[in-house]
């Protein structure tokens, strides 16, 4: 299992999602507030992931240590309220 820290974020903040693996690398799918994101792991002369949790609109690479920056910022969003 992939995007482990990213998974891991995601549970703490309540929000569902749909996770896949295709050779190797890890993918997820989730809504927050209305919107959609995704988180796509690669490999390309080393890891990376490709999201659109800055700006839902707009997708963008994420090198180095990518699942802790973007687990930070998920981590960073408000709590979802349920009643």
């Amino acid at each position: 299992m992939r995007l482990q820290k990213v998974q891991d974020a995601l549970n703490k903040k309540n929000i569902k999602f749909e996770y896949t693996e295709e050779d190797g690398c890890g993918s997820l799918d989730f809504m927050f507030r209305g919107l959609k994101f995704h988180v796509w792991e690669y490999e390309d002369n080393g890891w990376g992931a490709e999201t659109n949790i800055y700006a839902a609109g707009r997708s963008e690479d994420i090198d180095g240590d990518y699942e802790k920056k973007i687990s930070a910022e998920i981590l960073s969003w408000p709590d979802m309220i349920n009643n």
